[in-house]
């Protein structure tokens, strides 16, 4: 039986994905361990445990402590994070350092002290959601992009580093997804509404998520049309900044 860790487990992509893993041992990460209890009351197999991961000095303890309750984690999903749109230069000290806490600053550390666990069992799967924001550039996204950027940085180069240990390593790259991730993000329904063309269920992502479990496979980028666009991105960069600038800046 795999032991699968999931952070953020209240999100919208963690509700899609846990049914899909009803054979699992399930160790589920949030801050409110009550709200996750109740969403998966119908899991049989699973511990739950309460933690605020942007509070970076308790990570290292929780995960010791995990071990020392199950002995493994086969699969590590990093799926915590969260975004805030606006013009760059409104954005506070504060709203920056919280934002790379979550969405950079917890996952490399839950990358590193669950995949040095990994690598000396010579087994495992780190699985990172990052974001197309991660490989595409919009207006108005400035921070949570640079965090995407960097745990997209962050996760090819140890997917190097653990590749000769037997620990597969894969990004997953959605564009907008259809979860609550956009109560905070866009508050007002309008990027959601602008954006409806591009919207991709939970369901699906999950689904490609949970397929690609145990694999060595490299990244999962949704939907096509947005892949296809990063590729355009990479050959034509001026002319995807004018498109990016003038016709698609839907914030």
């Amino acid at each position: 039986m795999r032991h699968i860790l999931i952070t953020g487990a209240s999100g919208g992509i963690a509700q899609a994905m846990v049914p899909l893993l009803k054979d699992d041992f399930l160790i589920l990460l949030g801050r409110d361990a009550q709200k996750i209890e109740k969403l998966y009351a119908s899991h049989p197999k699973k511990a739950i445990y309460e933690i605020d991961i942007s509070e970076g000095a308790d990570l290292a303890a929780l995960v010791k402590k995990i071990y020392q309750d199950y002995g493994k984690i086969d699969v590590l999903v990093n799926n915590a994070g969260y975004a805030i749109y606006d013009d760059f230069e409104n954005f506070s000290e504060e709203q920056v350092r919280a934002m790379f806490d979550v969405n950079l600053f917890a996952l490399m550390a839950f990358c590193r002290l669950v995949g040095k666990e990994m690598k000396a069992a010579k087994a495992g799967h780190i699985i990172n959601i990052v974001s197309m924001s991660g490989k595409i550039a919009s207006a108005k996204s400035s921070i949570y992009s640079a965090t995407k950027f960097a745990a997209l940085g962050f996760s090819n180069t140890i997917r190097l580093e653990l590749a000769p240990y037997n620990v597969a390593v894969t990004t997953v790259n959605p564009g907008p997804v259809a979860t609550g991730f956009f109560d905070l993000a866009d508050p007002d329904g309008s990027y959601q509404k602008s954006v409806q063309a591009f919207l991709i269920a939970p369901e699906k992502v999950a689904s490609k998520i949970v397929q690609a479990m145990g694999t060595k496979k490299r990244e999962i980028n949704l939907p096509w049309l947005l892949e296809a666009t990063n590729k355009f991105y990479t050959l034509f960069p001026n002319l995807a900044d004018f498109l990016a600038r003038k016709v698609f800046n839907f914030k």
